[in-house]
């Protein structure tokens, strides 16, 4: 359907190295989109080679999100290889720190808030007003589960992901009128190097939570690509302030 069709848009996804954000940016160019990734390493280099590979239009940035005062010029830099415009922004890129809450330290949180919350705050206020030039535009973060229940041992993430969940309501409400959607995209439980802890088969978790969800498997970073190129889309051009659930139905048993 033309409707979901990225043909020519400009898109930025952070943690496009890896897990659910390779898989969303792999999802956007797939439809149509050129897209630059960003990671911490020189990794970002060998994906964006192997995406061109495939024959998707692609470019590779190095941007460390534990920095606001690095954001601002690597933003800029990654609008000007995408010819200066930028039509949307995927927040992907996430970190996380596991221990109990009495004893969790406060490096780990600010590392996590960093990451999780400031970063995405301060790259949607940039990516804004590049769209409100423009016109138009699409914001994704990339929210979880733990926005609507706590979780445990994550202390730092449930705050994080909270936060981001709320500012993009907010946003939603200042910026809708001036043609911006935002939305966020809540993963459940996701197979990827993040939940190494808890997708170990030994570890009795892995199965508890299996068996929870509905669908009966944890999800991958392909059950994203759909949503992901909804939300980028003039398909969802009437939906704006929404959290999303992608998770085999959990939430609901």
């Amino acid at each position: 359907m033309r409707c979901f069709d990225l043909t020519g848009k400009k898109a930025l996804v952070t943690g496009g190295t890896r897990g659910l954000g390779r898989g969303m940016a792999e999802g956007l160019m797939e439809a149509g989109a050129e897209v630059v990734i960003c990671g911490t390493s020189e990794k970002v280099d060998i994906v964006c080679e192997e995406f061109r590979k495939k024959g998707y239009c692609c470019h590779g940035l190095i941007m460390d999100l534990r920095r606001s005062d690095h954001l601002v010029g690597a933003f800029h830099e990654a609008v000007k290889m995408l010819g200066c415009r930028l039509d949307i922004l995927v927040n992907a890129a996430g970190v996380q720190k596991r221990n109990s809450s009495e004893v969790f330290t406060k490096d780990d949180w600010d590392t996590v808030l960093a990451v999780n919350l400031t970063a995405p705050f301060l790259l949607c206020q940039l990516a804004a007003k590049q769209m409100i030039e423009q016109g138009k535009g699409k914001i994704i973060n990339i929210s979880s589960m733990l926005a609507f229940f706590g979780g445990q041992t994550v202390p730092a993430y449930a705050a994080s992901k909270g936060g981001l969940t709320q500012f993009s309501k907010t946003m939603c409400n200042d910026l809708a009128a001036k043609g911006i959607n935002i939305n966020c995209i809540a993963p459940g439980y996701m197979d990827t190097d993040m939940n190494t802890a808890l997708t170990d088969r030994h570890n009795p978790r892995f199965e508890v939570i299996k068996n929870r969800i509905p669908q009966g498997r944890w999800g991958t970073a392909e059950d994203l690509k759909g949503i992901c190129v909804f939300l980028a889309s003039e398909a969802s051009d009437y939906v704006n302030g929404a959290v999303i659930p992608v998770d085999g139905g959990y939430l609901v048993r």
